[in-house]
């Protein structure tokens, strides 16, 4: 580690072997926890490259338990996090209105680092017990259109990390790797990036991986369609700037989807949006974020129609339902 360290302070890039072996060593435990948070440190100040998050991607994907769900079409909805926006979980109520709507949901999460309530926080609060078996994560799929897969659950070599990672309290390069290390490798993917170069990144990276996907951001700095202002969506299809009002909605202030102080607080918002006891502005970005993922599955429909069939997923219930399904 030491003359790794030495070469990142001398503002030099790791290759992607490099940033692989580091990895591996990492979760293995060959460290200590000061050298980590050195490591870490280092992407702070710093922009990774492509080379160093592929190898980091590789060496998490090759360390973690590998899930098969093979048998369904999977999408994640899944956000880098780090945009220190504090916002209610859109992703994760993006993911029960898709699966209300009948697609498939794997959704790769975590307990939150840089915000007060991660999608874990949510979903254990409200009771979801959390798996790493394949049978029941396929038979809650099966049955309720989602299943959640915990990281801390798949990638166990992360132990040695994720105590330095609640100490620091900021977004580190871990914040761009959980969307890109789901270890049942969904067919489809949304993601939301909270810059413009991570955005450009993961474009390179899900180019290569034949995935249907589509990456996030809004340029006020929102790792997901905030609707305060214009948004940036790049696809398989390509690269569009929309704003609220091109997509069917008004534009919002950011205090409209604030998340609250406390996982408690959090947790009310997420059942008040899928019992349809919410505010516009509330729904208006799930249902935003929703229908973007839709179009992952359907590219031939337009978003117009994404957004009604995400609209009639949380106005009939069926949402609120799948999240139901999943706690019994």
């Amino acid at each position: 580690m030491k003359a790794t360290l030495n070469k990142l302070f001398e503002h030099q890039t790791l290759s992607e072997q490099d940033a692989y072996t580091i990895l591996t060593r990492i979760g293995k435990g060959d460290f200590n926890h000061s050298q980590i948070a050195a490591f870490l440190t280092v992407y702070l100040m710093r922009n990774i490259s492509v080379e160093e998050l592929t190898g980091f991607r590789n060496a998490l994907l090759d360390l973690c338990l590998k899930v098969d769900l093979s048998d369904f079409n999977t999408v994640d909805v899944c956000g880098t996090g780090g945009d220190g926006k504090n916002t209610f979980n859109i992703s994760t109520l993006s993911a029960f209105v898709i699966a209300g709507a009948g697609y498939k949901v794997a959704k790769h999460g975590n307990y939150g680092v840089s915000s007060s309530c991660g999608s874990s926080n949510v979903l254990e609060h409200l009771g979801y017990q959390f798996t790493n078996d394949e049978s029941t994560l396929k038979q809650q799929i099966d049955k309720a259109n989602f299943c959640m897969m915990h990281a801390p659950l798949f990638h166990p070599a992360m132990k040695n990390v994720g105590p330095i990672r609640k100490e620091l309290g900021i977004k580190t390069f871990f914040n761009m790797l959980g969307p890109l290390v789901n270890p049942s490798f969904p067919q489809n993917q949304l993601v939301g990036v909270f810059n413009l170069e991570i955005a450009r990144i993961y474009n390179y990276l899900l180019q290569q991986s034949g995935k249907n996907y589509t990456i996030l951001h809004s340029l006020d700095g929102y790792d997901e369609i905030s609707l305060t202002g214009k948004f940036k969506a790049i696809s398989n299809q390509g690269e569009t700037l929309l704003d609220p009002e091109s997509i069917g909605f008004k534009t919002q202030k950011q205090e409209d989807i604030f998340g609250g102080e406390t996982i408690k607080e959090a947790s009310k918002i997420f059942i008040d949006v899928l019992n349809n006891d919410c505010t516009n502005a509330q729904k208006n970005v799930v249902l935003a974020n929703s229908s973007f993922a839709i179009q992952c599955f359907e590219p031939n429909k337009s978003l117009a129609e994404c957004v009604a069939i995400a609209r009639e997923s949380l106005d009939a219930g069926n949402a609120y339902e799948c999240l139901k399904k999943i706690m019994r």
